[in-house]
């Protein structure tokens, strides 16, 4: 099993599927990691050589920003806005939608389970 970026990315796949295992990567920069590289994406993860390994993770650590670090980075730009006070922190705050969909009827996802309300019953 490989391991890259301190994942464990599936042997059996294909190289471009199996990297998408990765936080912050996904179809489009794997197949740009496979063109990098020289890999035919069809290639599955078991066919790889070593140095071909040491390749992919030789790219992704130079280009890319992912799994902690990436979080990390999210994390950081929410609590930013949040400090701020802006409109987009406070919707972060209160766990609500942050970009502008309706809330009357939909949004249970960002909600959570639907709280019944006393007298509303018609």
């Amino acid at each position: 099993m490989a391991r890259i970026a301190g994942v464990n990315i599936p042997t059996n796949k294909r190289v471009e599927i199996a990297l998408t295992y990765i936080h912050g990567i996904g179809r489009t920069n794997a197949k740009k990691i496979c063109e990098k590289v020289n890999i035919p994406p069809e290639r599955r993860v078991n066919e790889l050589s070593d140095a071909e390994v040491i390749q992919i993770r030789e790219v992704i650590d130079r280009d890319y920003l992912v799994e902690g670090d990436l979080r990390r980075e999210v994390a950081m730009n929410k609590k930013r806005l949040m400090d701020l006070g802006c409109y987009r922190g406070l919707r972060h705050r209160r766990n609500l939608p942050v970009r502008g969909q309706r809330t009357h009827t939909n949004a249970r996802t960002r909600k959570g389970k639907a709280k019944p309300i006393a007298g509303k019953r018609k």
